[in-house]
């Protein structure tokens, strides 16, 4: 407790009801809920078990649960849950299968596997209507958001473009629930439905979570609200931690209005504001209060900081998005040999993932080690995916959301209606996809149907008796060469060289196979399940490469960071606020943005704009970000042409040339 100052020590101590904790960027929120549940468990004597916490991401669920186990005994820590809302959800549709008429070993589907099947069912009943898999995708993510079930959808829909919407969603729920399937939505939202119909189930949940800790809170969207709201009670034993000005997620459904909403529904709603900020200087906060101050608030705060006045923030204007590159590339190089810190210091923020390409190459010009965040992990590329649900159905047959993946990859004239009426039969007969194959008869799907089944169920035992005999990986690679799956990539891939780089990554993850075996010395049906774990494992270790290297993300990405050096690039209109945002009239959001880029800086900031740019084969003039404006003027200094100051470029020439000599003796 001695070290939290006196707000942070009273969101610990309080206990007695509802406490919304309103945590500044900066603020030391996780100290406060890391401490919150070593206090419940430790002062107050809770039985962890009875303690709950939930944030957005596994990073902040991992980094969580290893705090608070250096605070707790190791028994305690194993018996708490601290988890993402997702994981939640999860546990308790585990617990409570036979009330949602699941059975054992349901899959889950992801993004793409659910944009897959809404094509397929797009193509099978309209022909041609495939190509808007995505867009119908989102609506139902959207509807599912709101707790809309499809049949609401439907009676609700009074466009044509509605109704193909609702028509959708209605097909594509039959068929999840044909095999025995959900998707990631649906781990919130069953619960709560089945909350809502079961208040035997719902008290039963209430009793095991005594406290319930929820971090992030304004990014909840309704179903997760009503979530904490059922599972919390009227009693409201709970304390959630948010910021409505970093609220920055109302594309994927975060409703920052979940905060005012929790005052109508806890009157006695306790709130304690945390505006001490850790992180940055004065006047970088300075800057980031005069810009939210903007937007209209419910909640008044302002961060400030005993860390110093600190460097004024600078704006540097660029001939093109060419020259933008190479300036920020030459600064950090150039900074970095003068102050005499590492690559790592560095982050350069932008508004959409686009930005970085000119960045990189400038980085790679100039041989300066980069870490991309966001980009695409080795085991998220599609094919990638094919290969690794063949080799989980290799190691289990009864996996079915890998059987779902790949039964018609390469294609095997096996329609959604076969593999739906597959799922059925499975789920009434409780039995795998697999094991249904040569179960199911002609009553149950047409004979041509039940001929590929079986087929494709044969061949795949052959690969798996092949595999166990041939000792190494000759089983997997004679079984890529049976499906012809590289002839497979040819036809989905734009051009030859696309598919070729798309044939490597599955040449290197067969390769990677046959290194686990020789050097780990095991089976082949081990070194499988190695590979599972480490796709599992493959974001945790994306996340903890390029430690002295210089961080490229998205504005969205860089949430919860912080680095001493920020670099934002692409301060214009039409890109920050972005061109949709404005023609939307969502400036609000976009500006909250800027306010998350602005406090992940600890001491210096820089932000570049462009005059000209090259968009879709054309020069365009390009003007300055209002948010540039917004900001306090006596706080900038703006470089560049004309505005470049004599003394600034004197005083950096001089610790340059000191910069070198140090290098040299």
């Amino acid at each position: 407790m001695n070290q939290l100052n006196p707000r942070q020590r009273e969101a610990v101590r309080y206990i007695d009801g509802p406490m919304l904790v309103l945590a500044g960027a900066g603020s030391g929120k996780t100290s406060v809920i890391t401490r919150k549940i070593a206090y419940l468990v430790g002062e107050c004597g809770l039985d962890a078990s009875t303690v709950t916490a939930v944030t957005f991401t596994n990073k902040a669920a991992r980094e969580m649960k290893e705090r608070v186990a250096r605070l707790v005994s190791a028994e305690a820590a194993e018996k708490l849950t601290v988890s993402t809302f997702h994981q939640l959800g999860l546990k308790i549709i585990r617990a409570e299968l036979k009330a949602l008429g699941l059975k054992p070993g349901f899959s889950i589907f992801d993004a793409e596997d659910t944009r897959t099947l809404i094509r397929d069912l797009l193509i099978q009943e309209h022909g041609a209507d495939g190509d808007q898999a995505s867009v119908i995708a989102q609506r139902i993510s959207s509807w599912k958001n709101d707790r809309v079930i499809a049949q609401e959808a439907v009676a609700a829909a009074t466009s044509p473009a509605d109704m193909l919407c609702a028509q959708a969603y209605l097909r594509y729920q039959r068929a999840l629930s044909a095999y025995n399937a959900l998707d990631f939505d649906d781990l919130i939202l069953r619960p709560t439905l089945l909350f809502d119909h079961s208040p035997e189930t719902l008290q039963k949940w209430r009793n095991r979570i005594h406290h319930l800790l929820v971090d992030e809170y304004q990014d909840t969207n309704s179903s997760q609200y009503l979530l904490v709201k059922q599972l919390v009670g009227e009693h409201g034993r709970f304390t959630v931690v948010g910021d409505d000005d970093q609220s920055i997620y109302a594309w994927r459904g975060a409703r920052p209005e979940n905060l005012v909403q929790l005052q109508q529904d806890y009157p006695g709603l306790k709130i304690v504001k945390l505006e001490q900020n850790y992180r940055s200087t004065a006047r970088i906060l300075k800057a980031a209060n005069t810009l939210i101050a903007n937007n209209a608030h419910v909640f008044e705060k302002s961060l400030w900081s005993e860390l110093g006045y600190g460097d004024p923030l600078r704006v540097i204007r660029c001939a093109d998005e060419h020259d933008e590159a190479q300036q920020v590339v030459a600064e950090i190089i150039d900074h970095k040999l003068r102050k005499k810190t590492r690559y790592g210091d560095y982050a350069v923020l932008y508004r959409g993932n686009h930005q970085s390409r000119l960045i990189e190459l400038a980085l790679q010009q100039q041989q300066v080690p980069y870490h991309l965040s966001g980009g695409t992990s080795f085991f998220a590329r599609n094919e990638v995916k094919d290969i690794m649900s063949y080799l989980r159905l290799l190691l289990n047959e009864n996996d079915d959301n890998a059987f779902l993946r790949i039964a018609n990859i390469p294609r095997r004239k096996l329609g959604t209606s076969t593999l739906e009426a597959l799922g059925t039969f499975a789920t009434a007969n409780n039995c795998s996809l697999s094991s249904a194959c040569l179960r199911i008869t002609g009553s149950d799907v047409p004979e041509a149907g039940l001929k590929r089944l079986r087929e494709f169920r044969q061949w795949m035992d052959d690969c798996r008796r092949h595999c166990n005999n041939e000792h190494g990986v000759s089983g997997i690679r004679r079984m890529l060469r049976e499906m012809d799956y590289a002839g497979w990539l040819d036809q989905i891939s734009s051009s030859e060289d696309v598919a070729q780089r798309r044939m490597a990554n599955v040449d290197f993850l067969v390769d990677g196979l046959q290194r686990i075996m020789a050097t780990d010395e095991v089976a082949l049906d081990e070194a499988i399940s190695r590979m599972v774990l480490r796709d599992l494992l493959e974001q945790q270790d994306e996340e903890e490469k390029g430690p002295d290297s210089v961080q490229l993300m998205t504005l969205h990405a860089s949430k919860g960071l912080e680095f001493p050096h920020v670099y934002i690039i692409g301060m214009e209109e039409k890109l920050l606020p972005h061109r949709v945002s404005i023609d939307e009239g969502s400036i609000e959001e976009e500006r909250r943005l800027a306010y998350v880029g602005i406090t992940r800086a600890q001491r210096t900031l820089a932000m570049t704009m462009a005059i000209k740019r090259s968009q879709f084969g054309e020069t365009i003039n390009c003007e300055a970000s209002r948010f540039i404006d917004e900001l306090p003027q006596d706080d900038l200094r703006f470089h560049g042409g004309a505005d470049e100051a004599s003394e600034d470029s004197a005083e950096r020439a001089k610790e340059t040339l000191a910069g070198l000599k140090a290098l040299f003796n």
